[in-house]
């Protein structure tokens, strides 16, 4: 059993998350063992959470919901703990991604966030943070559900064709990747387009970059660097990344020809291969 610790519910989210679940769970009676029996985990798991030690996914929070008929406490706070797991510099895009009607962005590195593989995500995240890649690809994860929403925000996306080369995390990780891509042509308000290697140089050379638009409020343009990000609403500026944006989807291919592309790149680099030692890959 973990041994347990104070908490202040008032010091953060995961903080007030970690202080209800083992409120509520003595409140109905149970030890830490018998809820995980009861939601399929390990009693050492509820107490590490308990403990602030773990951060809750959101399939936990609602299995705790469920157990302990909380009407969905658990599953709206989940929400705000995943949130507080993110980048400090990050936290501000994050919310105005959330609240945007339309995201136009150009990748050149990685897959955009709301588009990425939980797989995808731990493999990129664990470079830097191994020992928190699971959190924070949860939280990552937890971006993504704008798109599920009854009217989700119109998500115009071009990547570099440099990206869908590069290996990250392993063939079955990036086809699978690759194949998520390729789930969204039948959702009309997300248009993924490729950047091919044959345009040469372009208007996206100096990095990635997001333009947000709102209903009622002004647009904002973010780019970030190593650890920081940069978001701004200087009409200058929306401007001309607007015009670029705007030629980069001119330059790019049709989302058709881009998915063709997309498909052609899974199966050449990331089909059924076989490793240096002979064993087959999927």
């Amino acid at each position: 059993m973990v041994q347990a610790r104070d908490i202040d519910p008032s010091a953060s989210p995961l903080d007030y998350y970690s202080y209800e679940l083992r409120r509520l769970r003595e409140e109905a009676g149970l030890k830490q063992a018998q809820l995980g029996a009861i939601i399929f985990c390990t009693g050492s798991l509820i107490g590490m959470i308990e403990n602030g030690k773990r951060v809750p996914t959101r399939d936990f929070s609602e299995r705790v919901d469920a157990a302990l008929g909380t009407d969905g406490h658990f599953s709206r706070l989940v929400g705000l703990v995943l949130r507080s797991v993110l980048p400090t510099w990050f936290q501000a895009f994050a919310e105005m991604e959330a609240r945007a009607t339309f995201i136009s962005t150009f990748q050149a590195q990685v897959v955009y966030g709301l588009l990425q593989t939980e797989a995808y995500a731990k493999a990129l995240v664990s470079v830097e943070f191994p020992d928190r890649a699971d959190e924070i690809a949860a939280a990552r994860m937890e971006r993504q559900r704008i798109l599920m929403r009854e009217e989700p925000p119109v998500l115009l996306v071009v990547l570099d064709e440099a990206l869908l080369h590069r290996n990250v995390g392993g063939r079955e990780v990036m086809r699978n990747q690759l194949a998520h891509l390729l789930s969204f042509a039948d959702r009309p308000w997300v248009q993924i387009q490729v950047m091919p290697f044959s345009v040469g140089e372009h208007t996206g050379m100096t990095g990635s970059f997001t333009l947000l638009r709102f209903d009622g409020d002004p647009d904002l343009f973010y780019t970030e660097s190593y650890d920081s990000g940069h978001m701004t609403a200087n009409a200058k500026v929306i401007k001309e990344r607007s015009v670029g944006y705007a030629r980069l989807q001119a330059d790019a291919l049709s989302p058709a020809a881009s998915a063709l592309l997309i498909a052609r790149v899974m199966e050449e680099r990331y089909g059924h291969q076989s490793e240096p030692d002979g064993r087959a890959v999927a």
